[in-house]
């Protein structure tokens, strides 16, 4: 009999992927990915296995979920080994519950592999941890990119309050409304505010600033989702660390000197 695998392919490094997971992939009938699935991954496939691209930008659909909803449920018919490779983790902004319920409403057979989220693995790359004792005791994980009319659902007000990390996916298309949210909402506009694009990855790029300069900033450096935006003070962690790093790197860079 075959599986459909519901399966979190991390946030970008290709290593960072579970063994269960990698395991699944090998043996997969047919894999389903995503667009910000690393394509290394895809190599770990059987000769053979069927590679579905289901990518989606935030303005362009290349497939509808309900076309990718309709997929796994016909090859999961077919007694396959499915796998539905998806960035990140599957139940964290990913839609993996709206294919699931599809998968149980026609009594096909799932397991839903966890993945490591972009929200704790990129600020974790830049040295950024989103607790910390002193720091951050509380940690929320908040979507910045809504379907139209849905942001006014988000309690901005709340989160600004009650929570001292924050950490917001794909939020660089609304970074000033967000921002602005959360000024209004009573954080400081000089909150230490971090973005990470493309997180884990050779590409990753990182800039800092505050609640008030982090969208000129953010523009000036060109940045574009994917990113974290990550608001706190433990953004302040990062910066000293890097501090530290590179104090150790010039002094091992300074060539020397031989006694007479």
């Amino acid at each position: 009999m075959g599986k459909v695998y519901l399966i979190g392919a991390g946030p970008g490094d290709p290593e960072l992927i579970t063994v269960k997971a990698l395991k699944a992939i090998q043996q997969a009938d047919v894999i389903l990915y995503d667009r910000l699935v690393n394509p290394l991954l895809l190599q770990e496939a059987k000769e053979g296995t069927d590679l579905i691209f289901c990518g989606k930008l935030p303005s362009l659909h290349i497939m509808k979920q309900e076309t990718i909803n309709h997929l796994l449920v016909k090859y999961g018919k077919e007694n396959k080994n499915v796998v539905r490779l998806k960035g990140g983790d599957p139940f964290v902004f990913g839609r993996g519950a709206e294919e699931a319920l599809a998968l149980a409403k026609s009594g096909i057979e799932y397991e839903v592999i966890p993945g490591i989220t972009s929200g704790i693995a990129a600020p974790a790359s830049a040295d950024i941890p989103v607790t910390h004792r002193e720091l951050g005791r509380t940690f929320a994980i908040v979507t910045g990119h809504c379907k139209a009319g849905d942001d006014a659902k988000i309690d901005w007000d709340a989160l600004a309050k009650a929570v001292d990390t924050l950490a917001i996916y794909m939020g660089i298309g609304h970074l000033p409304s967000i921002v602005g949210n959360l000024i209004r909402g009573g954080k400081s506009p000089r909150m230490p505010v971090a973005i990470i694009q493309e997180g884990t990855t050779a590409n990753q790029k990182v800039v800092t600033g505050t609640l008030q300069t982090i969208v000129k900033l953010a523009e000036q450096d060109q940045i574009q989702n994917p990113a974290m935006v990550i608001v706190g003070e433990v953004v302040k962690v990062g910066e000293e660390l890097a501090y530290w790093k590179n104090y150790y790197q010039q002094l091992q860079s300074v060539p020397l000197v031989e006694a007479n």
